[in-house]
């Protein structure tokens, strides 16, 4: 073989190899909208876009109401349509009965979301603006509290009611730099490697903030028996038995403990709190709701590995066409 030609051939090799190399390290990074996100308490993530088609349709809700009606067509903006993706920061307020209440939050929403018409609206609604980085933020009144809003990119939007501007500035500054695979917040580096690959939504650091009631986490009515605080990564992934055709849902959710003697019991507590849960929801009618509820409680398993508790579910294929509904 021809000098030249093998020293073609082996830079070509080495440039397909780097590209390879590129591609497997930005598919083990976190989603960009994710890594624009300021520091904070909790993370949450869904991608909608795979959903609908995994459910084989569109979201399809209901006719909307004649405000939110006004809103579309003054904004050109569709949420149950034009939303792909959200990225949402969780912020734990230091005085709860502030006019943010316990948690405050910093969002990156990616879709359909930008345009004239929305920046119309933004400019009519706003009670002051911020130029910063080159991105105007508009300041918008509500409930004793500042929305911020900024459109950061061509089908980005960055919301934010912070009692400062310093987490939307962050979110600006970082998506100033976010080509590189890797940049996010330090809660993102730590616990995004425990989240499953292609996760269709999951959450990261202290996400039962939301849920908290009196000091505790409470859903669906119940108390777990988990501390508000306490570091959670959760994940819902899509289990294809067939390329392109959704078997089931697996719902996983490990809690950090302590130590592993808290661990232990907090995995006895919350296996208890699963039975009594089925035997509650056995009688209850049958509806979507309920039966995707008694779905995830039948195989619902609670295990202990090491210093964390580990709760493993399914949902029926048929959940995302229920609440595509």
């Amino acid at each position: 073989m021809h000098r030249r030609t093998r020293r073609t051939l082996l830079i070509v090799a080495a440039v397909l190899l780097l590209l390879a190399v590129a591609v497997f390290l930005r598919s083990k990074a976190p989603p960009e909208a994710a890594r624009l996100l300021p520091e904070s308490d909790g993370i949450l993530y869904i991608n909608l876009k795979p959903m609908r088609v995994l459910a084989h349709k569109g979201f399809n809700p209901p006719k909307p109401v004649p405000e939110y009606q006004q809103f579309i067509d003054a904004t050109g903006i569709d949420w149950e349509q034009d939303l792909d993706q959200a990225a949402i920061a969780l912020h734990r307020m230091d005085n709860p009965n502030g006019p943010n209440g316990q948690v405050a939050y910093s969002m990156v929403l990616v879709g359909k979301l930008t345009g004239q018409k929305l920046n119309a609206w933004l400019e009519a609604h706003a009670a002051s603006r911020e130029i910063y980085a080159g991105k105007t933020i508009y300041n918008i009144a509500s409930e004793n509290r500042t929305v911020r809003v900024a459109q950061i990119g061509y089908d980005m939007l960055a919301i934010s009611n912070t009692p400062t501007p310093e987490q939307i500035h962050s979110i600006i500054d970082r998506h100033h730099s976010a080509a590189l695979p890797f940049s996010g917040s330090s809660l993102l580096e730590r616990h995004f490697k425990d989240v499953p690959l292609l996760s269709l939504a999951w959450g990261v650091g202290q996400i039962g903030l939301p849920f908290n009631e009196s000091g505790s986490i409470g859903i669906f009515g119940f108390q777990l028996p988990l501390p508000a605080d306490a570091t959670i990564v959760a994940s819902l992934s899509p289990v294809l038995p067939v390329p392109g055709k959704l078997g089931a849902l697996r719902v996983k959710v490990e809690e950090i403990a302590p130590n592993e003697t808290e661990a232990a019991t907090q995995a006895a507590s919350l296996g208890a709190l699963v039975m009594i849960a089925r035997g509650f929801t056995a009688p209850l009618g049958d509806n979507n709701a309920n039966n995707a509820l008694k779905a995830l409680l039948k195989d619902a398993t609670v295990a202990q590995h090491h210093d964390r508790v580990v709760i493993t579910a399914t949902l029926p294929a048929g959940f995302l066409s229920t609440i595509a509904q």
